[in-house]
């Protein structure tokens, strides 16, 4: 789960990470009061109008701009950022509308570097990653100068050591003037990634100011969604015009669903065969349209919601349905999908691979329906059956 700037923001500073002066906004209005507010307080009569998208590179797509010339002119900004359709490299050519700002203090910088901490599945640790090229999208630094690129492993059993993070702050270059508080500010970041159970934290740029300050100058932190179940305050960050209505829909519904660009659409239990699923179906020549996992507890009206979920992408020329019945009972999916293609009307091909628990009654079901269900023996022939049936790619 991905949170806007201002709620990371807001985390940073629960947990000692120094930020900026900054207030969202939703309006312009708010837009105004804010910047008017901030010059007020810092004495500073520069803002920065930032648009709240969950996306990188906003500054690149017009979504982050100085304001020198008051509230007024703050509020002006505003009125050409809010409602745009922002399109940054991570947002891909149809970008996202920006509905949220944040507004915030102007920084005298003198240095910008970049910090993220993030879950190494293969370490089983969590990496700390920084860099001297701050500001930068940290992908192209790792492609055109991957020795700028610096990295380390926090040993869970004793967290981030203080001696850890002083090296790593003179490996960036910073002075005396400034160690320690990179210390201070990379144990906050830390202690706030464990409680907070994120999956990434990202400081892109972490600034050094003329002062000799550290400050996150922008936040960007993902939830691991599998700890969901002990912070039932993130119902209240979550921002449902960011995501995808199908995959909303789908979480809602209990099950697993993430929206891809191919044209056939997928329907199997359990996450480890439905990755194999879908590396079977580019292997046989098409794209899969989604990844849908019903798990292992599924009922008829669950399997009735996948295949609508599925349908709602006009991309969709084709189901393949993997089901391998272990918990699941291949009887209860066979009925979900007879159900759902009479229901819904289903017009596209429909190729259905069971095996596992009750299978023979499953295939009977299916075989009685007078559906035009294509029947397959194994992940191979489903997929290879589907498109043929498609036509091809």
């Amino acid at each position: 789960m991905k949170i806007h700037e201002y709620q990371g923001k807001q985390l940073f500073a629960k947990y000692g990470v120094p930020i900026p002066k900054g207030y969202p906004a939703f309006n312009l209005d708010e837009a105004e009061a804010a910047a008017k507010r901030l010059i007020e307080e810092t004495k500073i009569p520069v803002v920065v109008v930032k648009a709240q998208i969950h996306a990188g590179g906003r500054g690149k797509g017009g979504g982050v701009k100085v304001v020198k010339g008051g509230p007024a002119a703050a509020r002006e900004t505003a009125k050409q950022i809010l409602g745009m359709q922002l399109v940054t490299h991570q947002t891909g050519p149809a970008g996202q509308k920006v509905g949220r700002l944040y507004i915030e203090q102007g920084l005298d910088i003198a240095r910008e570097l970049y910090v993220a901490m993030l879950v190494d599945r293969d370490s089983r640790r969590i990496a700390v990653i920084a860099s001297t090229e701050g500001g930068m999208d940290i992908e192209t630094v790792a492609h055109d100068t991957p020795e700028k690129i610096l990295t380390f492993h926090v040993d869970p059993t004793v967290g981030l050591a203080g001696y850890q993070a002083r090296e790593l702050g003179f490996k960036l270059g910073l002075t005396k003037d400034t160690i320690g508080k990179f210390v201070k500010t990379l144990q906050a970041l830390y202690a706030m990634f464990v409680a907070e159970d994120c999956s990434l934290a990202e400081i892109n740029p972490l600034v050094v100011t003329k002062g000799n300050d550290i400050v996150a100058l922008d936040a960007k932190i993902n939830f691991d969604d599998n700890a969901e179940f002990r912070h039932k305050e993130w119902a209240e960050l979550q921002d449902k015009a960011e995501e995808d209505a199908t995959e909303l829909e789908a979480k809602e519904a209990g099950l697993n669903y993430v929206s891809l660009d191919g044209n056939i659409g997928c329907m199997v239990n359990g996450a480890g065969l439905a990755m194999s699923t879908m590396d079977v179906i580019q292997l046989a020549g098409a794209k899969p349209a989604n990844f849908l996992d019903v798990g292992g507890g599924a009922t008829e009206q669950q399997v009735t919601k996948a295949f609508s979920m599925i349908l709602e992408s006009d991309k969709v020329k084709g189901i393949f349905v993997n089901i391998f019945g272990g918990i699941m009972r291949c009887d209860v999916i066979a009925q979900g999908i007879v159900n759902a293609s009479r229901a819904l009307h289903v017009k596209v091909p429909v190729v259905v691979r069971l095996e596992g628990t009750n299978v023979e009654i499953g295939k009977k079901i299916l075989a009685d329906s007078g559906l035009k269900l294509i029947p397959a023996d194994s992940i191979k022939d489903g997929a290879e059956k589907i498109v043929a049936a498609i036509g091809g790619v």
